[in-house]
């Protein structure tokens, strides 16, 4: 395993493998320039970037005390370099951006060694080096793009003629045959992938090398999630049990459908305002709390009779004397975890006095981690944000509008929030009216489950979407492989290149 730095305790090692830092960049840059004068070596830029993204990457050797070999890798996933690609595209332009400590394989971006130490076999330290570290971290393989620098002397013949007279021996290349001495195996030809190595014509091979210690790790995080979204017509009803039948009936679909979550509207329980009336809203608002026992009664054994996730909308209860809008997610094996509404629309707290919750949470299912920020909430970007930090990949928006231009508010701050934090969203409403139910007489919805902007995924950024105001239920299948792929490999990267040196966000609990 290399050292973090050269040693200082004496002179008897001449020889050091040790990790290259920012402080080398001109010894590296030196020898780039003297190992390949056609190209440009690397700017400071990319280097300070490179030893920042993965500083056991960069792996140099040292000479009594000059670089006489350097290399520079990163951590990416294999599926993204399985198609045809550039050199620009395996390093980030340089910047080393795709590089993600979550991937399986190191690729291998460069190796110099000093044309005048050549014969040490200095690259096989080099190289022994970065399997010890794909070791280290269990990754399946070493990826690399490996040069034809003798291909120039044969312009009459294609990459793959030459690669086959190399591997026919025919053709002597000492890189090519270097890299399968060092257990490389081949398998494309890469055209274009690096215009500069005039030597190579502009091309290269790509070659695995495969971990023979690669150990499968623990649980793999889940790979997909299939959702259902209820956009929930609200009614008159006669009693609790009636209302229930019509929830029991978007369960048992979503069950049917093998759905892993089925959402409902925030404030689901209204509907049953009509049977507590009260002399003021903020009084009846109160009262749906005597229904609290019965909906966490049914949502409890709906969920484990159906063997599905439950986000039960939101529902108003009453705790301390304190009147809050608690969002209900209940577990397919029993579990009960509540998200209260962190920020109040000024008609909640007019009409009904809702308080505020002050906690936010990124809650552990069986298929990974979501979050459940509440209608209002999806339009503060710093509450999703933290919900992201925490580990939710899918937020769930239950949510409840009276006009479009409400719903146009929650809409459109939810699409924005799967941008910048590059997660999947779910909204689910609710249309339909009370007409005597005093502040939710009339309801607007068009529930959608929304994605990133990009090509990888759906037009427009959503995967599907109701008709407006039409009761009826939304399925999606939401690919968590690809939003963990592409969360450095997109067209743009708002996660990952956020201005951490700049701004930030903290819960007030934290210093």
């Amino acid at each position: 395993m290399p050292t973090k730095a050269p040693p200082t305790d004496g002179a008897d090692s001449r020889l050091v493998l040790r990790l290259l830092t920012v402080a080398d960049f001109e010894a590296v840059a030196a020898l780039h320039a003297r190992c390949f004068p056609t190209m440009d070596p690397w700017t400071l830029e990319e280097w300070t970037a490179q030893t920042s993204a993965f500083p056991d990457g960069q792996i140099g050797v040292e000479l009594d005390g000059a670089v006489v070999g350097t290399s520079s890798s990163a951590i990416v996933f294999a599926e993204d370099y399985v198609d045809p690609h550039t050199y620009d595209q395996a390093s980030g332009d340089g910047l080393f951006g795709n590089h993600t400590d979550a991937g399986d394989s190191l690729y291998g971006l460069d190796i110099a060694v000093d044309p005048g130490h050549r014969g040490m076999r200095l690259a096989r330290r080099i190289y022994e080096a970065r399997k010890q570290l794909c070791r280290r971290r269990n990754l399946k393989r070493i990826i690399i793009g490996a040069r034809m620098p003798r291909l120039y002397r044969y312009p009459d013949l294609s990459p793959e003629a030459y690669l086959d007279g190399v591997l026919s021996k025919t053709i002597r290349d000492g890189v090519l045959t270097s890299q399968r001495a060092n257990g490389f195996v081949v398998r494309q030809v890469l055209y274009g992938y690096l215009p500069e190595d005039t030597q190579s014509r502009g091309h290269a091979v790509q070659m695995f090398w495969a971990n023979p210690d690669y150990r499968p790790p623990g649980p793999r995080p889940p790979r997909k999630m299939r959702v259902a979204s209820v956009q929930f017509r609200v009614r008159p009803v006669a009693s609790f049990d009636e209302f229930a039948g019509q929830l029991e009936f978007f369960i048992d679909a979503a069950a049917d459908y093998r759905a892993d979550f089925v959402l409902f509207p925030e404030l689901l329980t209204n509907q049953l305002l009509a049977l507590v009336p009260a002399a003021r809203p903020a009084l009846g608002a109160r009262r749906l709390h005597e229904f609290t026992g019965a909906y966490e009664a049914f949502f409890s054994k709906a969920a484990m009779r159906h063997a599905i996730n439950i986000i039960a909308g939101s529902h108003l209860i009453v705790e301390d004397d304190t009147l809050y809008n608690v969002a209900y997610l209940f577990h397919r094996d029993g579990r009960i975890d509540r998200q209260r509404k962190v920020h109040i629309t000024p008609a909640e707290a007019r009409w009904w006095g809702v308080s505020p919750g002050d906690e936010m949470h990124a809650f552990d299912t069986d298929r990974g981690k979501i979050g459940i920020p509440i209608c209002y909430d999806v339009e503060f970007p710093e509450l999703c944000r933290r919900m992201r930090q925490q580990g939710a990949l899918v937020l769930f928006v239950p949510y409840n509008t009276d006009q479009r231009s409400g719903h146009m508010r929650v809409r459109s701050c939810a699409q924005a929030r799967c941008i910048e934090n590059h997660v999947y969203v779910v909204t689910s409403g609710v249309c339909g009216n009370l007409p005597d139910v005093e502040g939710a007489d009339i309801h607007y919805a068009q529930s959608a489950v929304l994605c990133p902007s990009d090509v990888h995924f759906g037009r427009d950024g959503i995967l599907e979407e109701a008709t407006p105001n039409v009761e009826m239920m939304l399925i999606a299948d939401l690919d968590l492989d690809l939003l963990r792929r592409t969360e450095r490999t997109g067209t743009v990267r708002p996660w990952v290149d956020r201005r951490l040196d700049l701004y930030g966000t903290r819960q007030d609990a934290e210093p």
